[in-house]
């Protein structure tokens, strides 16, 4: 049977929630209780939800970087790094490979090797084989609240060990993962893995404990078109409230062109918003992140902090409350502390320069918006009328049809048939829109932003320029 976007029962949790902490030894100190009482006993100022609910009341956007590493005291160092050289108001732990993907006795080794190397040999965190004690070290070691940034389509049982943990956020979402980080996971085994982790918020809510619940609007962070991205943001919110979430977090990836992305970040609250009203739930926080670029990277320096920069001035002037900032070493491999610090301080002072500025809606904006708005609304209400009105149910069959789609995603059941490319101007449009549900003003409203750059570079857009958009700001002077 198909999921469907029904809160699961205590008795249907707690059956599931046993098989979950029976995957690795760890799982055995987890205790529901003694975590409720843990949470409550860290001050506000550690909460990730309070700090965000903070932030966006006083119009400030608050920098959050990434970043993980195999040892518990080197991880601590790296956000002690980023708390006092960044100043990074939020912090990250990403989870390793082997951590995403289940592989718990491969990350053990990876825990082994790094000691005996004297280094990190995992491209991030272990926090499963860790556990709770020790993972506890790190959040009391620092002074800002913490996140999960799990990057994986089989979160529960890392959420269950950071959550107990105290951490106080959890970035990921059952279509957003399976989409972009696996071939073979059926879209609706992505949508309850994550029913669970969103059911385990909804529980620590009920108990007085709120966490922070974060969409990942990045995708394939391959030029993304925001209409795709806030329709998939959209649907992954009201998954959430099913399960009874009340604070959730929605992003979108920058593409760096100003006035589309700031466009896009506007747009996606208004268009949560509505559906929030349509279903009748008036008591969820919404707030925004911007990810910056998040596609190929210059390999120098100078260039790279350009794209930091811009991203910075991107989440100011859209007014976004979230930006997640990126390092020049992007091109390299893992980024060290110090040039994560360094990404961070860049973003920061960017925000700073912009002073509480932010974009006026003139005629072209406010064109940009209503095209925007007009495609992520077709594309829900697309999945709503395929699900009989169940936005799970609903996803699936719109994944399977195509009319929810992902560029350029890895996913054996995503379409993959939509392929965009940028527009004279550097927006975001769609060379091809394959099976998306778009009236005929969307599809001529595209089709006439690429004539204008065929206009005007003599030639014709196609396949070629589309990959060539793709690697343009790696390779561009």
């Amino acid at each position: 049977m198909t999921v469907r976007n029904i809160r699961w029962t205590d008795e249907e949790f707690q059956r599931e929630r046993e098989k979950v902490l029976s995957l690795w030894p760890t799982g055995k100190d987890v205790d529901l209780d003694e975590a409720i009482a843990y949470h409550k006993s860290l001050p506000d100022h550690k909460n990730y939800a309070k700090t965000v609910q903070r932030a966006k009341a006083a119009g400030l956007t608050l920098c959050q970087p990434r970043g993980g590493v195999a040892l518990i005291d080197e991880h601590i160092k790296l956000l002690k790094t980023l708390q006092d050289e960044g100043g990074a108001e939020l912090l990250p732990t990403t989870t390793d490979t082997y951590t995403r993907n289940m592989k718990f006795q491969e990350a053990q080794k990876g825990i082994e090797e790094s000691r005996k190397a004297g280094r990190s040999m995992l491209n991030g965190f272990p926090v499963v084989n860790h556990g709770v004690k020790e993972v506890r070290r790190v959040v009391e070691a620092v002074d800002r609240p913490i996140m999960t940034l799990a990057g994986t389509p089989y979160p529960r049982l890392t959420a269950e060990i950071t959550l107990a943990s105290g951490f106080t956020g959890f970035l990921g979402a059952g279509i957003s993962y399976p989409a972009s980080y696996i071939k073979a996971m059926p879209i609706d085994e992505g949508i309850r893995q994550y029913q669970y982790l969103d059911r385990l918020v909804s529980i620590y809510a009920e108990n007085g404990v709120l966490i922070h619940r974060e969409q990942p609007g990045f995708l394939t962070g391959t030029l993304i078109p925001p209409g795709i991205g806030i329709a998939i943001a959209v649907i992954e919110m009201l998954l959430a409230a099913g399960q009874g979430v009340r604070h959730y977090s929605v992003g979108l990836s920058q593409n760096l062109d100003l006035l589309q992305d700031v466009a896009g970040l506007r747009v996606m609250e208004q268009v949560c918003r509505h559906y929030l009203k349509k279903f009748d739930i008036e008591d969820m926080f919404i707030s925004i992140a911007s990810h910056q670029w998040m596609q190929a990277f210059p390999p120098d320096e100078a260039r790279a902090f350009s794209v930091i920069v811009m991203g910075g001035v991107i989440a100011a002037l859209a007014g976004a409350t979230q930006v997640i900032t990126k390092t020049t070493h992007e091109a390299i491999g893992i980024p060290t502390g110090t040039a994560n610090a360094e990404g961070l301080k860049a973003t920061r002072m960017a925000i700073h320069l912009a002073r509480g500025r932010q974009l006026v809606e003139d005629e072209e904006m406010e064109t940009e918006m209503e095209i925007i708005r007009r495609e992520a609304c077709q594309i829900v209400d697309k999945a709503l009328e395929l699900g009989d009105g169940d936005i799970a149910a609903g996803a699936v069959r719109a994944m399977e049809a195509g009319t929810l789609d992902v560029p350029w995603a890895p996913n054996q059941n995503v379409k993959g048939a939509v392929v965009p490319v940028r527009d004279a101007a550097g927006a975001v449009r769609y060379l091809h829109t394959g099976h998306l549900p778009f009236d005929k003003e969307v599809v001529q409203y595209n089709e006439e932003k690429l004539k204008e750059r065929e206009k005007k570079e003599c030639r014709a857009c196609d396949f070629d320029t589309a990959m060539n958009d793709i690697l343009e700001i790696s390779r561009v002077c």
